[in-house]
């Protein structure tokens, strides 16, 4: 049976511990026979680079397709780009506009070619493992397991990376608390949706109550791809959601920040905090291709 690697939530609690442990234990080159491609709709410097060095580290080749070389359903539709990619990749990473792309491409396929999810508008799950990769090596002696009962606090527009991030820290047994006004916290009716889970999820239109006696702040861009439009609104809405020295004051001593990247410095964080000696953004970059090996070590790995 053919695995995916398309969101936190599908994955499940024993899957995400099991992706954990491959990222950052050793084991054979499981793609030296293979080749997989990378196709990127929307622009990423550390997605890429993850999944280029993680295919080479194990032993695979990696090709690059661009929005511009494949017009998903401009140029052809995403099921003849799968059937295409299908006759000559054995695993396809895709960074889309649309989740649907996944189902699409998979069942024009039949499943014959694994698919990784790069980032998707509701879903980033490779971002995800690689935070509880980072929390885990500052909080919990490396293991993920031993993140239950910690205080993380997600501030600002609650995005797919939240979604992810938060549904992963559930699973893991933290506690989970996502800071932001109404307009910006989270929708309902979508897939990777943490309040199916249970545990200790909490909602709040305060960023101060967000990060009281938080272990972890993570924040993300206010103004994601494909949302230039709504700058100006959105930086006035935000303003109270910025991790600031005086934010960062209110969670606990030795709480670190985490931020996916690329950051709008001085928007939802400024320089001090991100340049300083709570900051573990670059270790969280590190972790990117520690995420990238797991979950292609597990797509490769019989299923138990």
């Amino acid at each position: 049976m053919t695995r995916h690697f398309l969101t936190i939530e599908a994955l499940g609690a024993e899957g995400l511990l099991r992706v954990c442990d491959l990222a950052t234990s050793e084991g054979p080159p499981v793609l030296a026979h293979d080749e997989v491609a990378l196709v990127f709709e929307r622009p990423s410097l550390r997605t890429r680079a993850a999944a280029s060095t993680a295919v080479h580290d194990l032993g695979g080749k990696v090709t690059f397709f661009s929005d511009e070389e494949i017009g998903m359903d401009s140029r052809e539709s995403a099921e003849d780009v799968g059937r295409t990619l299908a006759q000559m990749f054995a695993v396809t990473g895709l960074r889309v506009r649309r989740h649907s792309v996944f189902e699409r491409i998979s069942k024009a396929t039949q499943d014959s070619m694994a698919l990784v999810n790069l980032m998707s508008d509701v879903a980033h799950p490779t971002q995800a493992v690689a935070d509880l990769l980072t929390m885990a090596d500052y909080l919990a002696g490396g293991d993920v397991r031993g993140l239950a009962g910690v205080n993380v606090a997600y501030v600002g527009d609650v995005t797919n990376v939240a979604r992810s991030l938060a549904v992963a820290l559930l699973y893991v047994g933290a506690n989970v608390t996502l800071g932001a006004p109404d307009d910006y916290q989270l929708a309902e009716g979508m897939l990777e949706d943490p309040r199916t889970l249970g545990g200790h999820l909490t909602l709040t239109d305060s960023a101060h109550d967000a990060v009281k006696g938080a272990d972890v702040i993570y924040t993300d861009v206010w103004v994601s791809m494909g949302l230039e439009a709504q700058s100006a609104q959105r930086l006035i809405d935000l303003e109270g959601f910025r991790v600031d020295d005086a934010l960062l004051g209110a969670a606990s001593p030795g709480a670190v920040v985490l931020h996916c990247l690329p950051a709008h410095r001085g928007d939802e964080i400024t320089n001090d905090v991100l340049d300083g000696p709570q900051s573990v953004v670059w270790r969280q970059v590190y972790h990117r291709r520690s995420a990238m090996r797991g979950a292609l070590r597990w797509i490769k790995e019989e299923p138990r």
